[in-house]
Protein backbone atom coordinates (compact mmCIF):
# COMPACT_ATOMS: atom_id res chain seq x y z
CA UNK A 1 0.00 0.00 0.00
CA UNK A 2 1.10 3.50 -0.65
CA UNK A 3 1.60 5.59 2.09
CA UNK A 4 1.20 9.24 1.27
CA UNK A 5 0.93 10.87 4.80
CA UNK A 6 2.35 10.62 8.30
CA UNK A 7 1.61 7.40 10.48
CA UNK A 8 -0.47 8.30 13.92
CA UNK A 9 0.24 5.74 16.46
CA UNK A 10 -2.11 5.89 19.68
CA UNK A 11 -1.37 3.65 22.46
CA UNK A 12 -4.74 2.53 23.91
CA UNK A 13 -3.35 1.02 27.26
CA UNK A 14 -1.63 4.03 27.81
CA UNK A 15 -4.63 6.12 27.60
CA UNK A 16 -6.93 3.29 29.94
CA UNK A 17 -3.56 3.37 32.06
CA UNK A 18 -3.55 7.44 32.50
CA UNK A 19 -7.56 7.48 33.32
CA UNK A 20 -7.08 4.68 36.04
CA UNK A 21 -4.25 6.91 37.90
CA UNK A 22 -6.16 9.91 37.45
CA UNK A 23 -9.21 8.01 38.91
CA UNK A 24 -7.05 6.83 42.43
CA UNK A 25 -5.53 10.28 41.90
CA UNK A 26 -9.57 11.63 42.41
CA UNK A 27 -10.42 8.52 44.43
CA UNK A 28 -13.28 10.12 46.01
CA UNK A 29 -14.50 11.60 42.84
CA UNK A 30 -15.86 9.91 39.50
CA UNK A 31 -13.72 10.85 36.69
CA UNK A 32 -15.48 11.35 32.76
CA UNK A 33 -13.63 11.91 29.83
CA UNK A 34 -13.61 14.83 27.50
CA UNK A 35 -13.47 13.56 23.96
CA UNK A 36 -14.59 16.71 22.26
CA UNK A 37 -12.73 17.90 18.73
CA UNK A 38 -12.37 13.83 17.78
CA UNK A 39 -10.75 13.29 20.94
CA UNK A 40 -8.04 15.94 20.75
CA UNK A 41 -8.16 14.25 17.25
CA UNK A 42 -6.73 11.19 18.17
CA UNK A 43 -10.01 9.08 17.47
CA UNK A 44 -12.84 10.13 19.21
CA UNK A 45 -15.21 6.69 18.71
CA UNK A 46 -12.07 4.57 19.40
CA UNK A 47 -10.94 6.50 22.64
CA UNK A 48 -14.62 6.49 23.79
CA UNK A 49 -14.87 2.33 23.60
CA UNK A 50 -11.02 1.84 25.06
CA UNK A 51 -12.19 4.23 28.21
CA UNK A 52 -15.35 2.42 28.74
CA UNK A 53 -13.70 -0.64 29.21
CA UNK A 54 -11.41 0.85 31.65
CA UNK A 55 -14.64 1.82 33.90
CA UNK A 56 -15.16 5.31 32.66
CA UNK A 57 -19.02 6.09 32.09
CA UNK A 58 -19.03 9.42 31.65
CA UNK A 59 -17.95 11.70 28.57
CA UNK A 60 -18.14 15.18 27.05
CA UNK A 61 -18.70 16.45 23.73
CA UNK A 62 -18.93 19.71 22.10
CA UNK A 63 -21.72 19.09 19.25
CA UNK A 64 -24.26 16.56 18.61
CA UNK A 65 -22.04 15.55 15.66
CA UNK A 66 -19.91 13.95 18.07
CA UNK A 67 -22.16 12.95 20.63
CA UNK A 68 -24.07 10.82 17.89
CA UNK A 69 -20.64 9.74 16.72
CA UNK A 70 -19.71 7.80 20.38
CA UNK A 71 -23.23 6.98 21.12
CA UNK A 72 -22.57 4.45 18.03
CA UNK A 73 -19.89 2.78 19.85
CA UNK A 74 -21.22 3.07 23.54
CA UNK A 75 -23.61 1.19 26.08
CA UNK A 76 -26.75 2.84 26.62
CA UNK A 77 -25.47 2.96 30.53
CA UNK A 78 -22.91 5.55 29.20
CA UNK A 79 -23.87 9.26 30.01
CA UNK A 80 -22.78 11.88 26.97
CA UNK A 81 -22.73 15.49 28.04
CA UNK A 82 -22.86 18.25 25.03
CA UNK A 83 -20.62 21.26 26.45
CA UNK A 84 -22.54 23.03 23.39
CA UNK A 85 -25.33 23.27 25.07
CA UNK A 86 -29.06 23.06 23.10
CA UNK A 87 -29.38 24.99 20.60
CA UNK A 88 -33.47 26.22 19.33
CA UNK A 89 -34.92 23.43 17.73
CA UNK A 90 -32.96 20.81 18.58
CA UNK A 91 -34.59 19.75 22.16
CA UNK A 92 -36.63 16.97 20.80
CA UNK A 93 -33.05 15.21 19.56
CA UNK A 94 -31.83 15.42 22.99
CA UNK A 95 -34.73 14.21 24.81
CA UNK A 96 -34.76 11.15 22.06
CA UNK A 97 -31.26 10.48 22.03
CA UNK A 98 -30.64 11.06 26.24
CA UNK A 99 -27.94 13.44 25.66
CA UNK A 100 -27.54 15.68 28.57
CA UNK A 101 -27.15 19.20 27.94
CA UNK A 102 -24.85 21.43 29.62
CA UNK A 103 -26.77 24.50 29.91
CA UNK A 104 -24.85 28.29 30.11
CA UNK A 105 -27.19 30.74 29.71
CA UNK A 106 -30.67 31.73 31.59
CA UNK A 107 -32.29 32.26 28.33
CA UNK A 108 -30.84 28.43 27.27
CA UNK A 109 -32.11 27.35 30.41
CA UNK A 110 -35.88 28.65 30.05
CA UNK A 111 -36.10 27.42 26.72
CA UNK A 112 -34.71 23.52 27.80
CA UNK A 113 -37.37 24.22 30.47
CA UNK A 114 -40.62 24.92 29.00
CA UNK A 115 -39.35 22.17 26.33
CA UNK A 116 -39.14 19.81 29.15
CA UNK A 117 -42.69 21.17 30.79
CA UNK A 118 -44.46 20.66 27.29
CA UNK A 119 -43.67 17.09 27.29
CA UNK A 120 -44.31 16.28 30.92
CA UNK A 121 -40.69 15.07 30.74
CA UNK A 122 -38.29 15.92 33.67
CA UNK A 123 -34.76 16.14 31.55
CA UNK A 124 -31.62 15.07 32.46
CA UNK A 125 -29.61 18.84 32.51
CA UNK A 126 -26.61 20.20 33.40
CA UNK A 127 -25.48 23.69 34.04
CA UNK A 128 -22.50 25.06 33.76
CA UNK A 129 -21.83 28.16 35.95
CA UNK A 130 -18.81 30.95 35.08
CA UNK A 131 -16.83 31.70 38.28
CA UNK A 132 -14.04 33.69 37.11
CA UNK A 133 -13.12 32.63 33.96
CA UNK A 134 -15.72 34.99 31.68
CA UNK A 135 -16.43 32.79 29.22
CA UNK A 136 -19.61 30.07 29.26
CA UNK A 137 -21.54 30.16 32.15
CA UNK A 138 -24.25 31.20 33.18
CA UNK A 139 -23.30 34.20 35.80
CA UNK A 140 -22.34 33.26 39.55
CA UNK A 141 -25.66 35.59 40.92
CA UNK A 142 -27.83 35.06 37.77
CA UNK A 143 -27.77 31.10 38.51
CA UNK A 144 -28.55 31.42 42.48
CA UNK A 145 -31.41 33.87 41.06
CA UNK A 146 -32.77 31.14 38.96
CA UNK A 147 -32.28 28.56 42.06
CA UNK A 148 -34.10 30.81 44.74
CA UNK A 149 -36.89 31.37 41.94
CA UNK A 150 -37.60 27.54 41.59
CA UNK A 151 -36.85 28.00 37.72
CA UNK A 152 -35.02 24.70 37.92
CA UNK A 153 -38.02 22.59 38.96
CA UNK A 154 -39.45 21.27 35.82
CA UNK A 155 -36.30 19.64 34.67
CA UNK A 156 -33.90 16.91 36.33
CA UNK A 157 -30.39 18.81 37.08
CA UNK A 158 -27.70 16.16 37.39
CA UNK A 159 -24.89 18.25 37.33
CA UNK A 160 -23.47 21.42 37.67
CA UNK A 161 -20.02 22.15 36.11
CA UNK A 162 -17.72 25.45 36.31
CA UNK A 163 -13.90 26.12 34.78
CA UNK A 164 -10.62 26.58 35.81
CA UNK A 165 -9.16 29.17 34.06
CA UNK A 166 -5.48 29.08 35.31
CA UNK A 167 -5.27 25.55 36.67
CA UNK A 168 -2.20 24.81 35.03
CA UNK A 169 -0.16 26.93 36.63
CA UNK A 170 -0.57 25.72 41.02
CA UNK A 171 0.47 29.08 42.64
CA UNK A 172 -1.91 30.89 41.14
CA UNK A 173 -4.81 33.31 43.52
CA UNK A 174 -7.49 32.54 40.90
CA UNK A 175 -7.57 29.14 41.34
CA UNK A 176 -8.72 29.26 45.31
CA UNK A 177 -10.96 32.64 44.30
CA UNK A 178 -12.56 30.24 41.97
CA UNK A 179 -12.76 27.22 44.44
CA UNK A 180 -14.35 29.31 46.81
CA UNK A 181 -17.37 30.71 44.93
CA UNK A 182 -17.74 27.27 43.57
CA UNK A 183 -18.26 26.33 47.48
CA UNK A 184 -20.44 28.53 48.21
CA UNK A 185 -22.56 27.93 45.72
CA UNK A 186 -22.26 24.00 46.22
CA UNK A 187 -23.64 24.85 49.47
CA UNK A 188 -26.58 26.54 47.83
CA UNK A 189 -27.25 23.95 45.49
CA UNK A 190 -26.85 20.76 47.54
CA UNK A 191 -29.24 22.28 50.15
CA UNK A 192 -32.02 22.16 47.38
CA UNK A 193 -31.42 19.28 44.89
CA UNK A 194 -29.05 16.73 47.46
CA UNK A 195 -27.82 14.52 44.69
CA UNK A 196 -26.58 17.06 42.47
CA UNK A 197 -22.89 16.27 41.31
CA UNK A 198 -20.72 18.71 41.24
CA UNK A 199 -17.74 19.33 39.05
CA UNK A 200 -15.01 22.07 38.63
CA UNK A 201 -11.58 20.53 37.99
CA UNK A 202 -9.97 19.84 34.60
CA UNK A 203 -7.06 18.00 33.85
CA UNK A 204 -4.41 20.30 35.54
CA UNK A 205 -7.39 20.73 38.33
CA UNK A 206 -7.16 17.60 39.31
CA UNK A 207 -3.50 17.96 40.83
CA UNK A 208 -4.40 21.19 42.20
CA UNK A 209 -5.59 18.66 45.28
CA UNK A 210 -8.33 17.07 46.43
CA UNK A 211 -10.67 20.13 47.65
CA UNK A 212 -11.13 21.15 43.70
CA UNK A 213 -12.14 17.65 42.53
CA UNK A 214 -15.75 17.47 44.44
CA UNK A 215 -18.24 14.78 42.90
CA UNK A 216 -16.70 14.68 39.31
CA UNK A 217 -13.64 15.93 37.48
CA UNK A 218 -13.22 16.01 33.64
CA UNK A 219 -9.61 15.18 32.65
CA UNK A 220 -8.95 15.53 28.78
CA UNK A 221 -5.41 16.45 27.59
CA UNK A 222 -4.13 14.40 30.95
CA UNK A 223 -5.73 11.04 29.04
CA UNK A 224 -3.06 11.23 26.07
CA UNK A 225 -0.29 11.87 28.05
CA UNK A 226 0.32 15.70 27.99
CA UNK A 227 1.55 17.00 31.70
CA UNK A 228 -1.10 19.28 33.57
CA UNK A 229 1.77 21.14 35.16
CA UNK A 230 4.56 22.01 32.89
CA UNK A 231 6.87 23.03 35.89
CA UNK A 232 6.51 19.66 37.83
CA UNK A 233 7.52 15.95 36.50
CA UNK A 234 4.92 14.51 34.22
CA UNK A 235 3.40 11.37 35.94
CA UNK A 236 0.99 10.13 33.10
CA UNK A 237 2.23 7.45 30.27
CA UNK A 238 2.61 9.50 26.76
CA UNK A 239 0.55 7.83 24.14
CA UNK A 240 1.35 9.49 21.11
CA UNK A 241 3.71 9.08 18.41
CA UNK A 242 4.23 10.67 15.08
CA UNK A 243 6.49 9.49 12.04
CA UNK A 244 6.70 11.08 8.65
CA UNK A 245 7.35 8.51 6.24
CA UNK A 246 10.01 9.49 3.82
CA UNK A 247 8.90 9.89 0.13
CA UNK A 248 12.38 11.10 -1.55
CA UNK A 249 15.75 11.17 -0.75
CA UNK A 250 18.26 13.82 -2.82
CA UNK A 251 22.08 14.12 -2.76
CA UNK A 252 22.68 17.85 -3.70
CA UNK A 253 25.30 17.92 -6.44
CA UNK A 254 25.90 21.93 -6.06
CA UNK A 255 25.30 24.84 -3.57
CA UNK A 256 21.17 25.23 -4.10
CA UNK A 257 18.21 27.04 -2.54
CA UNK A 258 15.74 24.94 -0.19
CA UNK A 259 11.27 25.20 -0.48
CA UNK A 260 9.09 28.01 -1.10
CA UNK A 261 10.58 31.86 -1.21
CA UNK A 262 14.49 30.43 -1.02
CA UNK A 263 14.56 30.83 2.50
CA UNK A 264 17.12 28.11 3.03
CA UNK A 265 20.66 26.90 1.16
CA UNK A 266 22.36 24.35 1.19
CA UNK A 267 26.20 23.04 0.14
CA UNK A 268 27.15 20.50 -2.43
CA UNK A 269 27.29 17.19 -1.31
CA UNK A 270 23.79 17.85 0.89
CA UNK A 271 21.68 15.02 1.70
CA UNK A 272 17.96 15.87 1.74
CA UNK A 273 14.88 13.82 3.06
CA UNK A 274 10.92 15.09 1.61
CA UNK A 275 8.70 13.40 3.88
CA UNK A 276 4.86 13.72 4.09
CA UNK A 277 3.24 15.71 6.15
CA UNK A 278 2.87 19.32 5.49
CA UNK A 279 1.19 22.09 6.50
CA UNK A 280 -2.21 20.83 5.61
CA UNK A 281 -1.24 18.50 8.49
CA UNK A 282 -0.77 20.83 11.01
CA UNK A 283 2.91 19.97 10.93
CA UNK A 284 3.37 24.30 11.27
CA UNK A 285 1.24 24.01 14.48
CA UNK A 286 2.26 20.82 15.82
CA UNK A 287 5.96 20.89 15.24
CA UNK A 288 6.77 24.60 15.02
CA UNK A 289 8.73 27.15 12.92
CA UNK A 290 12.14 24.00 12.47
CA UNK A 291 10.21 21.17 12.96
CA UNK A 292 12.87 18.76 14.62
CA UNK A 293 12.88 14.81 14.40
CA UNK A 294 15.21 11.29 15.14
CA UNK A 295 15.92 9.47 11.74
CA UNK A 296 17.78 6.12 12.12
CA UNK A 297 18.12 7.29 16.08
CA UNK A 298 19.82 10.79 15.06
CA UNK A 299 18.38 13.76 15.27
CA UNK A 300 18.11 15.97 12.45
CA UNK A 301 15.98 19.09 11.40
CA UNK A 302 13.61 20.70 8.75
CA UNK A 303 15.44 23.41 6.15
CA UNK A 304 12.71 25.76 4.31
CA UNK A 305 9.60 26.12 4.65
CA UNK A 306 7.19 23.77 5.31
CA UNK A 307 5.28 23.20 2.29
CA UNK A 308 1.25 21.91 1.78
CA UNK A 309 1.89 18.62 2.06
CA UNK A 310 5.69 17.79 2.71
CA UNK A 311 8.55 18.76 5.03
CA UNK A 312 11.98 19.21 3.81
CA UNK A 313 14.53 17.94 6.25
CA UNK A 314 18.41 17.61 6.31
CA UNK A 315 19.72 14.54 6.47
CA UNK A 316 23.73 14.62 5.84
CA UNK A 317 24.41 13.77 9.30
CA UNK A 318 22.73 10.65 9.25
CA UNK A 319 25.05 7.45 8.80
CA UNK A 320 22.81 5.50 6.95
CA UNK A 321 22.20 4.48 3.63
CA UNK A 322 19.13 6.25 1.21
CA UNK A 323 17.05 2.47 2.02
CA UNK A 324 17.51 2.29 5.65
CA UNK A 325 16.33 6.26 5.91
CA UNK A 326 13.33 5.60 3.65
CA UNK A 327 12.56 2.30 5.93
CA UNK A 328 13.06 4.21 8.90
CA UNK A 329 11.40 7.24 8.23
CA UNK A 330 11.54 10.52 10.81
CA UNK A 331 10.01 10.11 14.12
CA UNK A 332 8.78 13.90 15.21
CA UNK A 333 6.49 12.87 18.10
CA UNK A 334 7.81 9.77 20.36
CA UNK A 335 10.30 8.48 23.02
CA UNK A 336 13.10 11.26 22.08
CA UNK A 337 10.75 14.29 21.15
CA UNK A 338 7.73 13.95 23.34
CA UNK A 339 4.35 16.57 23.44
CA UNK A 340 5.94 18.21 26.82
CA UNK A 341 8.96 18.64 24.69
CA UNK A 342 7.06 19.99 21.54
CA UNK A 343 5.18 22.50 24.08
CA UNK A 344 8.49 23.83 25.85
CA UNK A 345 10.24 24.13 22.55
CA UNK A 346 7.65 26.61 20.58
CA UNK A 347 6.07 27.86 23.66
CA UNK A 348 2.43 26.23 22.92
CA UNK A 349 0.05 24.01 25.03
CA UNK A 350 -0.03 20.17 24.98
CA UNK A 351 -3.75 19.84 23.51
CA UNK A 352 -3.28 22.44 20.71
CA UNK A 353 -0.43 20.21 19.33
CA UNK A 354 -2.37 17.27 19.38
CA UNK A 355 -5.50 18.97 17.94
CA UNK A 356 -3.26 20.44 14.92
CA UNK A 357 -2.72 16.85 13.84
CA UNK A 358 -4.26 16.71 10.15
CA UNK A 359 -6.81 14.31 9.40
CA UNK A 360 -4.82 13.12 6.79
CA UNK A 361 -2.40 10.80 8.88
CA UNK A 362 -3.04 7.54 9.45
CA UNK A 363 -4.02 6.15 12.70
CA UNK A 364 -2.94 2.77 14.05
CA UNK A 365 -4.08 2.02 18.29
CA UNK A 366 -1.86 -0.38 19.74
CA UNK A 367 -1.94 -1.75 22.77
CA UNK A 368 1.79 -1.60 24.52
CA UNK A 369 2.00 -2.24 28.57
Amino acid sequence: MSISTGILTINLDAIASNWRFLSKLAASSEVAAVIKANAYSVGAKTVAENLFQAGCRSFFVTTLEEAFDIKSVLPESAEIYILGGVRNGDENVFEREKFIPVIFSVEMLRRWKKYAYQQGARLKTAIKVDTGMSRFGIQFEEFIAELESSATNDINLVLYISHLACADDNAYSLNKQQKEKFESLNKKVKSIYPNVKSSLANSSGIFLGSEWQFDLVRPGAALYGINPHSNLANPLRPAINLRLPVLQIKTIEMQATVGYSATASVNSGSRLAVVAGGYADGIHRTLGEKPQGYCCGQLVEAIGRVSMDTTIFDVSSVNASDEMILESGIEVIGDCITLDDLTRKNKSLGYEVLTSMGSRYRRIYVRKQ
